[in-house]
This record gives structure tokens, C-alpha cells and sequence, in this order.
């Protein structure tokens, strides 16, 4: 229907363009203007080549035009749009009758004024002109977006982990204690900014594990505006910084367009990571439309979650120096508490042997304290720690194995080498979350000595539950994992001091996933509480009676958006950018903000991500057990509980056998719901099948590839692929004279990655294999001097020794001379996670190596750089098991 309306109005246009084409040609009036010619004195009838040869006359015809165009009691007689009074009015109006597109989508509204050829016999109006305005005393919005923080991992949910600043704003505001999300980062991200579905927003799963359907291509359509759209052509400012996590994984570099960046959905300005994660000490950061060097390294004190915060302030005191009334929305997004787990060394340790009792423990005293604070009912009991079976109890309908990922090992059977290691992997987590919320605390600060505190409604949300994917065992490189290699107990235990800072890439074992989303079970992925039951504080002293109150309703991530526009009395418009608007999903949250009785306005919720499904309705929840990434499929035949989440929030009591009618219609509603929200197709594929699934490419993959001094980092997504194959990698450079020094190639980072560079006049080449051990090549010469110089590496692979791992010689050239080799391996998967491209002239983030000379970055000086070819024309061998882990662990 939103389809052909467009296209009617679109027809209409044309009419009207033709109809005034054909009035002019009949007038002689040319299309440069509205404007006709004399005879000139030789009796033609032309458009003059200078003005003095015509007098310029308007058609009688136009000019009446003109005047109904411009005439007030034209708009007199417009009614305003219903319900809707002063600014909101002016708002719906420029909506409804004048929206055009031009680039940003600007709204325009009749021009009242009075055009005459003359402008001292013309009157002014600057109305449709003028920039948008919000209605005076409007509220700022700031949305402060947690990853990874569950349910019960704050002490203002009865956790054991402060977060002084955000129980602050809880203390000035309310806490939900049935705000739900869809179970994933992506999805919920988008309900976040939409409030609609994350099936109807293609966020089916993450960006990265998109696919060729309505469901899940990962790019959000533009009928499903943004409210960073909705508010900037409403006289906010909109900024955003920190963790996107919105556009395809192709469209995350230089050469992609930025429809799909946050300056291409309506943030004016925006500083930050486009991806799933990235390293806190090292991250890939983007500002607005380009990737910057980070402005200080950590051993000057950088850390990701200072720089962001300092972003913030920075840019809400730029506007406000220019134009202090102007009301702002902040989309703050920490990579806390998503791995790697990155903090201060002085924050993990405020946590030391604090969780040395385990998680089953922690879960207990967790509990008491909710219960005590009225978090949850007096009767919630904890679920078992692995509630839906083990390895051992489950299998798949045709044999599969049931996830290893997902299994918990009880704190008993651990060694007590194990229980130190995992009970450290939680204080750094702890010592992140604290971390966070002290610059939570700095962004308070401002707001409070601005005087803007009082007015900015704030939300701080998670956006799924706490993150199971360190497995069983965790990790202090998850590399490792990504590249088929296990975490071996002796060498942990060797990091332990080092945990959470830049030499580890770490994340903790999910059984205190369970521990931080108690009293649920489960985690992020799945459907059940444990994975979608997250906080939810908001505070709005301006707006709001309640202080520190607990509110009970049951409500969703798609309820953010209409209670922001409740809240500011914006009404949402029709179109944005020229595409008709479709509807909400979510419901205004405002009807409790001072009424802790008020009856739930939301009746039915649907769930559904990566093969595990849930239905809420009236109170009410039915939900599988189907594991997530599985490859399990035959959806018909799965199993699914039913719970009465009101009374059973821990969703312990399944009732499923006693009530098999209601278990149907619980079902019947799920299919319903799904088919109303592009919930097909279903996907519970395993990584690897997602994995080789085929997508769009921005540029296919070529033998050789050329790079150039010092361009932007490369992503490693859309950079050349060394491993598991032969390679050359050769710079043509000119040294005039001996003494150059620097990097002339690099890709990855400590955990994994190579470079090529000069040092004590000689070339160098080091690998480093998954950040375990460096292999290294120096040439046994001193390097020549010249022009049009070749430096080269290269690697001739002879065996895989161990499967996938490959092996071969590595030698070094100067032009055809070999000056040195050395027997390497090469790791069988990526380098990294996220972030650590490929760079020509210098090593940006993590350095590979701290063999390098000079200082971060390393530029290449003493010579030019003119070019870096990379060959790989050699049939390479990738373990695609190891990639699609990889995948995995960008959740």
C-alpha cells in the first residue's frame, strides 16, 4: 500500500510537471525561467544574449500561479494535522505537504513572502529557509547502550559489581525489572533506534551473519527510520560515539558508501567503532566519515571508554557555545562489557578475590539481594547451570552433537588452577563494568555543572544478557579459539597479571555468564530470560515524580523510541528522506513513569534468533529449547516450555504438560507474530554454514594486490588473504643513502599478524603465530641504495604440519638477490576479531612486533615508498571450521 501511494504521488507530480511544461511552451516561456521576451527591433523572437535587447515580462497566467502559490489564505485555509498544536503542528505540516529530497532530506514549507522583479518591491520570508527549531524547554536524550551487561551484574540489580553513577541515575529515576531484548547485539541495536522488530529492521542476526532475505540482510530499510532522523529535523543535535554494529560487514571501509554509517542515519556527528567489537587499548576508530589514529596509546593513558566520553562532551560543548538552547540526543555506546574485557589495571584490582567463591555462589547471594531489594518475587528460585543439557544428555534429531560452547562446567570440578584463573577473568570483568560507569560519572558531571542534568532524560539499557561465547574454559587470547588452538592452563596462569590489559585479548568462562543474568538461565543468543531479560533505568527529574522506584510492566527494546517522542511531544512523521514511514512496533513507556500500578500497555512480545524462539502474551511465555548455531533444524519438532513469567521469572516451573492447550496457542501466537514480522526464514545454521554462505563483494578476490604509503587502514575483511597459501610481498622504495628505518608493511596485530621492515639497515621480516611466539627473518646484508629499489618476502609453502596450519621457508630479496631465509608456520585463521588491518609506511594500533624501531607509529623515514604489491596467486588452504568461529565470537 506504502508503495503504490508513492507511486501515485509520484504520477501526479509528473502530470503536474507536464501540464506546466506545455503551459510554457504555449507562453514561450523558457525553461531557465519563469520569463517571456519582447520583439526586438529585426522582428524575431528569441531569447536575447544581453539584457539590454529585452525587457523582462511576466506570463499573466504565471503570474497568477505565483500568486495562489504564495497567497496566506492559501495556508489559512489548511487545517493543522489533527491533535497537534504550535511547533508540533509546524513540524506535521512541513511533513505532510512539502517534504522534498535533497541529500540530507531537508523539509521545506510554503513560501509566504512576495516575489516581485524588483526585490525593494518584494517582501521577505525566511520561513521555509530556516533551520528546524525544537520547542523551547525541550529535553535532551541520551541513550547510555551497555554490551554484554546482564541482568544481575550491577549493584543496582543486586549484583555484585558497582556502578555508583548508574545506581545514581536509578536513585533519581526507575528501574524495570521486565525490560526486554531480542537476545543479540545487532537485532536489539536496531529496535533501540526504531522501534520496530529486528526481523522487520533485516537484523534478523548480526551484520555479519547476513543473508539475501527481507529477514536478515543487516542493512535496515529507510522506512524504518531512525530516531536520530526523527529528532534532527526537529532542532536536536544528534551525536553518536562508540560501538555501531549497524551495516554490513561490506560496507565497513572507504570505499563502501555510508548509507549505512551512522552520519548516513541521521547523527550529525559520530566517533567510533563501526564493528561487533574491538580492542579497548587499540580500537579501529572512525570519526564521522573517516578511520583516525587514536589520539594517545595506553601507556599514556588512552583507553577506549576515556576517549568516547571525552568525544561526547567535547561535542555537545561545541554546539552548545554556539547555540546554548539547543537540545541534543546522545547515543553513548561503550564496548563495555563485550570482550576483549579491557581495564585499567587499578580497576581490576578493586575486585581482587572477590569472586574466589565461584559463580554458583555469586548466583546465590545475587538472588538474596534482588529478592531483598524487590527486584524479583520473594519466591524465584535459580534454574540449574545447565538447564537445557549437556554433551552428554543431548543430541540433535539426526545425531548432531549438542554445542560444546554452551556447555557449563560446575565450579567443583575445576582445579584450583582453574578456579584462581576464572575467578580472575571475572574481577577484570568487574573492574570493566566499574570502569564504564566511573565514565558514565564524567558525563554526569557535565550535565550537572551545565545545568542541562535536570532536563535530559536518560536511558541506560544492555543490549542482550551476558555473553556465554568464552565456552566452558574462557580464554586470555581468544585467537586461539579462532584459529583451532586450545587455551593451555600453564600459560594462562602465566598472563594472569596481564589479564585485561593490552597484551591479552580475553574473555571469561560463561559460567559466570550464568552468574551475571541471575535468576535466569541462559545467555545472549537465546530466547530465554537469561538472554533478553535486561536492565532498563531511566531518569528524567524534569519529567518524572519517581525517584529511585521499581517498575514491573513488561516491555522491549522497540519501547524506547515512542516513549522518547511521548516524552518530547514529537510526533512521528510520515516520511523521512522521501520514503513513507512504516509503523511502530513498540508502545509509549511514559504511562508509568509516575504511576507504579498503571496496568502494562504491551499485550504480546515475539522472540526469535538463530533457532531458538519465544512467545510473551498476557503474562504468559512459551519458549524452545532448540540450541542456537546448532544445525539442528526440523523446527516442528521442537520441544517448547511454558512458563508464567509474571509469577516465574527465572522460567523454572514448566508447565507445558499440564496445560498443552495453552501451549498450542502460545505456539499458534508465535507463528502469527513471526509471519506479521518477517520472521522467515528461521536459521539455526552452524558458523561454518553461515560462514561460506556467498554475499555481496565490493571487489572480488585477485591474485595481486597493490598498496600505497600510508592510506587508510585496510580492514582485514576487504584486505589481501595470506594465510594457509604462497605469497610475495614486495615494496618498490628509493633510499638515497644509508640510514632508513620503518615499517614497510604490516597487517594484524601481536595476536596474530606479519610486517615487513627496515631496521639496523637491514630488512626484517616477523611473524607472529597467533601471539604465542614470533617468527623471525633479518637479512644477512645491509640494504643497497637507490632508486626503484624491490624489498621483498617470500614464502613458498611445503607442508601443513599439524592440519590446517601451514609451513614452508620464508626468504628475503633485494631485487633477485636472496639475503636471507628461515623456516615459518602460518596461522590457518584471521588475524583478528575485529580491527588490525593492513598498513603501508607505518603500523597503526597494535603494533606486530615490539622489535620494531623508532616511535608508534613507526613510519617508514629515511626513503620514499612508491608502492607494495602483494602476490597470492598460490591455491590457498583455509580452515573454514576455524573462520566461522571467528564469526561466532564477533557476537
Amino acid at each position: 500500500m506504502a508503495i503504490a501511494a508513492h507511486l501515485g504521488s509520484h504520477d501526479r507530480f509528473e502530470k503536474a510537471v507536464a501540464d506546466c511544461a506545455e503551459t510554457r511552451a504555449k507562453q514561450n516561456v523558457c525553461s531557465h525561467g519563469a520569463w517571456s521576451t519582447q520583439s526586438i527591433p529585426d522582428g524575431s523572437s528569441r531569447r536575447p544574449d544581453r539584457i539590454p535587447r529585452t525587457r523582462v515580462l511576466w506570463p499573466t497566467s504565471l503570474a497568477s500561479s505565483l500568486a495562489r502559490t504564495f497567497s496566506p489564505a492559501a495556508d489559512e485555509a489548511r487545517p493543522s494535522p489533527a491533535g497537534l498544536s504550535g511547533s508540533a503542528a509546524v513540524v506535521k505540516e512541513r511533513d505532510a505537504e512539502s517534504e522534498r529530497i535533497s541529500g540530507g532530506g531537508a523539509v521545506s514549507v510554503p513560501f509566504k513572502g512576495k516575489v516581485n522583479v524588483d526585490i525593494r518591491d518584494s517582501v521577505e520570508d525566511w520561513t521555509p529557509f530556516a533551520p528546524p527549531q525544537a520547542p523551547e524547554g525541550a529535553p535532551n536524550v541520551i541513550y547510555i547502550v551497555l554490551d554484554d551487561v546482564g541482568f544481575s551484574a550491577m549493584s543496582c540489580y543486586g549484583g555484585p559489581i558497582k556502578t555508583p553513577n548508574i545506581d545514581k541515575i536509578a536513585g533519581d529515576g526507575l528501574r524495570y525489572t521486565q525490560w526486554h531484548t531480542t537476545a543479540l547485539c545487532s537485532p536489539t541495536r536496531s529496535c533501540l533506534l526504531t522501534g520496530r522488530n529486528h526481523t522487520r529492521n533485516s537484523m534478523a542476526c548480526i551484520t555479519e551473519a547476513s543473508s539475501g532475505f527481507a529477514n536478515a540482510s543487516g542493512t535496515i530499510p529507510p522506512e524504518n527510520g531512525m530516531l536520530s532522523e526523527i529528532l534532527g529535523e526537529r532542532g536536536w543535535n544528534t551525536y553518536m560515539v562508540g560501538k555501531w554494529h549497524l551495516c554490513p560487514t561490506v560496507e565497513m571501509n572507504l570505499a563502501s558508501t555510508r548509507r549505512n554509517w551512522p552520519t548516513g542515519r541521521g547523527f550529525e556527528r559520530w566517533y567510533g567503532f563501526l564493528g561487533a567489537e574491538t580492542s579497548q587499548w587499540y580500537p579501529e576508530l572512525t570519526y564521522d566519515n573517516h578511520p583516525v589514529d587514536q589520539p594517545r596509546t595506553p601507556e599514556e593513558g588512552y583507553h577506549f571508554g576515556v576517549d568516547i566520553t571525552d568525544k561526547a562532551i567535547e561535542f555537545i560543548m561545541d554546539a552548545k557555545a554556539v547555540a546554548p538552547q539547543k537540545p541534543f540526543f546522545l547515543y553513548y555506546a561503550p564496548g563495555a562489557c563485550h570482550a576483549p574485557h579491557h581495564a585499567p589495571r587499578e580497576w581490576i584490582e578493586k575486585y581482587r578475590g572477590q569472586f574466589d567463591m565461584g559463580y554458583e555462589a555469586i548466583r546465590e547471594e545475587t538472588l538474596e539481594r534482588q529478592k531483598q531489594m524487590g527486584i524479583v518475587p520473594a519466591n524465584t528460585e535459580l534454574p540449574p547451570m545447565n538447564p537445557i543439557g549437556t554433551s552428554e544428555t543431548r543430541q540433535g534429531p539426526e545425531g548432531q552433537p549438542f554445542p560444546a560452547l554452551d556447555v557449563t562446567r560446575p565450579w567443583d570440578s575445576l582445579s584450583a588452577e582453574e578456579k584462581r584463573l576464572f575467578g580472575r577473568m571475572a574481577e577484570v570483568y568487574a573492574g570493566f563494568l566499574s570502569h564504564a560507569d566511573d565514565q558514565i560519572g564524567r558525563l554526569l558531571d557535565y550535565l550537572e555543572e551545565s545545568g542541562e542534568r535536570e532536563n535530559t532524560l536518560i536511558m541506560v539499557v544492555s543490549d542482550n544478557g551476558a555473553s556465554g561465547e568464552g565456552g566452558p574454559d574462557g580464554s586470555v587470547n581468544e585467537m586461539l579459539f579462532m584459529n583451532g588452538i586450545p587455551d593451555d592452563i600453564t600459560a594462562n596462569l602465566a598472563m594472569l597479571d596481564d589479564l585485561g590489559g593490552p597484551k591479552t585479548y580475553n574473555h571469561y568462562p560463561n559460567g559466570w555468564a550464568m552468574a551475571f543474568n541471575t535468576p535466569f538461565k541462559m545467555w545472549k543468543r537465546y530466547e530465554f530470560n537469561g538472554g533478553t531479560s535486561d536492565p532498563c533505568v531511566i531518569s528524567w527529574p524534569a519529567g518524572m515524580k519517581a525517584k529511585g522506584e521499581i517498575r514491573a510492566q513488561y516491555h522491549h527494546a522497540i519501547d524506547l523510541v515512542p516513549t522518547v517522542l511521548d516524552a518530547l511531544g514529537v510526533q512521528a512523521p510520515d516520511t523521512i528522506k522521501g520514503h513513507t514511514q512504516s509503523h511502530f512496533d513498540g508502545v509509549s513507556m511514559r504511562y508509568s513513569f509516575d504511576d507504579q500500578a498503571a496496568a502494562g500497555q504491551r499485550q504480546t512480545q515475539f522472540f526469535s534468533m538463530l533457532g531458538s524462539r519465544g512467545i510473551w502474551h498476557d503474562g504468559w511465555k512459551a519458549v524452545t529449547t532448540h540450541p542456537t548455531l546448532a544445525g539442528w533444524a526440523h523446527y516442528n519438532d521442537d520441544d517448547w516450555e511454558l512458563y508464567h513469567v509474571e509469577v516465574d521469572r527465572s522460567e523454572l516451573h514448566n508447565l507445558a504438560a499440564e496445560q498443552p492447550e495453552k501451549v498450542r496457542e502460545m505456539v499458534n501466537i508465535w507463528y502469527a507474530e513471526a509471519g506479521a514480522n518477517q520472521g522467515f526464514p528461521l536459521d539455526d545454521r552452524s558458523a561454518l554454514e553461515i560462514f561460506v554462505a556467498k554475499r555481496p563483494q565490493l571487489s572480488a578476490p585477485r591474485d595481486r594486490y597493490v598498496y600505497f604509503p600510508n592510506h587508510a587502514e585496510v580492514p582485514e575483511a576487504q584486505a589481501v588473504v595470506v594465510r594457509g597459501r604462497s605469497f610475495v610481498i614486495g615494496a618498490l622504495v628509493d633510499i638515497p643513502e644509508p640510514g632508513a628505518q620503518g615499517v614497510l608493511f604490516a597487517q594484524g596485530s601481536r595476536f596474530g599478524g606479519h610486517a615487513l621492515y627496515v631496521k639496523d639497515n637491514r630488512l626484517h621480516y616477523v611473524n607472529s603465530f597467533v601471539g604465542m611466539f614470533e617468527q623471525m627473518v633479518v637479512a644477512t646484508d645491509e640494504l643497497p641504495t637507490g632508486t626503484d629499489l624491490i624489498l621483498s618476502a617470500s614464502f613458498e609453502k611445503d607442508d601443513v604440519d599439524p592440519p590446517p596450519v601451514t609451513a614452508g621457508i620464508l626468504s628475503l630479496y633485494y631485487g633477485e638477490t636472496k639475503v636471507g631465509e628461515g623456516r615459518i608456520k602460518t596461522q590457518p585463521g584471521s588475524y583478528m576479531i575485529a580491527g588490525e588491518g593492513l598498513s603501508i609506511g607505518r603500523d597503526v594500533g597494535d603494533q606486530v612486533t615490539e622489535d620494531y624501531p623508532g616511535e608508534r607509529p613507526f613510519r617508514f623515514t629515511g626513503g620514499t615508498i612508491k608502492r607494495v604489491a602483494v602476490d597470492v596467486s598460490g591455491e590457498p588452504y583455509i580452515d573454514l571450521e576455524r573462520e566461522a568461529q571467528g564469526m561466532l565470537m564477533r557476537e
